[in-house]
């Protein structure tokens, strides 16, 4: 075991989000002490903050239309884009897809992404880095509380709109502050549980849209 998966181990729990119950997660139980856990690991190697350790609500969205739906990843190449602790590209492998990859910058989620495969009995190839600006070669992405800041808002839309020109592009929003207002089309509504250490009430409506070139 490394020790970014030591890392995740020690510090949350196997569980299941409220809205896809088929799927097991290493979970923070506390949002306190991973965060501070994780401000120690910060200064020793340089990760951000853990948000890999919570089943983030549009993460949540795709996950259950993805289970709800298989034969729409039926045989397809899916990535699960910013996917935390890769919720909906588990989901993905669950459903059929015929490959999965999870992409994140945080070492820790890659841990957790792979954790978590290994839980579920499923395939998921963890790309760990930034490649927003990469040639697309997935027939489905998924990105899942991707529009919380405007900085990466400006940065991953249009090339996530490039990407839309040849696949499928799906974006999953709980009313983050920058999402876009324009192209895009809605796939489902969800209201998925949270909890108000994360947000700022008990339930959040988010919506699964396709996104338009």
């Amino acid at each position: 075991m490394t020790d970014a998966e030591a890392f995740v181990t020690r510090h949350t729990v196997q569980g299941r989000a409220p809205l896809v119950p088929e799927l097991v997660l290493w979970l923070a139980t506390e949002i306190t002490p991973i965060w501070q856990a994780t401000e120690d690991w910060l200064a020793e190697h340089n990760m951000a903050p853990p948000f890999w350790a919570f089943a983030w609500p549009g993460g949540q969205a795709a996950a259950r239309y993805l289970l709800d739906y298989p034969h729409l990843v039926a045989g397809k190449r899916v990535l699960d884009f910013a996917a935390g602790g890769g919720i909906a590209g588990l989901a993905a492998a669950r459903a059929g897809a015929a490959s999965v990859e999870a992409n994140e910058i945080d070492a820790l989620a890659a841990a957790a992404i792979g954790l978590n495969a290994a839980a579920n009995g499923v395939a998921v190839r963890t790309v760990l880095g930034d490649i927003v600006g990469s040639t697309g070669r997935w027939d489905l992405i998924l990105a899942g509380d991707v529009c919380y800041e405007a900085p990466m808002a400006r940065r991953i839309l249009p090339w996530l709109r490039g990407l839309a020109e040849t696949a499928e592009v799906w974006l999953a929003d709980p009313g983050r502050a920058y999402v876009p207002t324009l192209g895009l089309e809605t796939m489902a509504v969800y209201e998925v549980p949270t909890t108000l250490e994360l947000e700022d009430r008990t339930r959040r409506q988010t919506v699964l849209y396709r996104l338009r070139p």
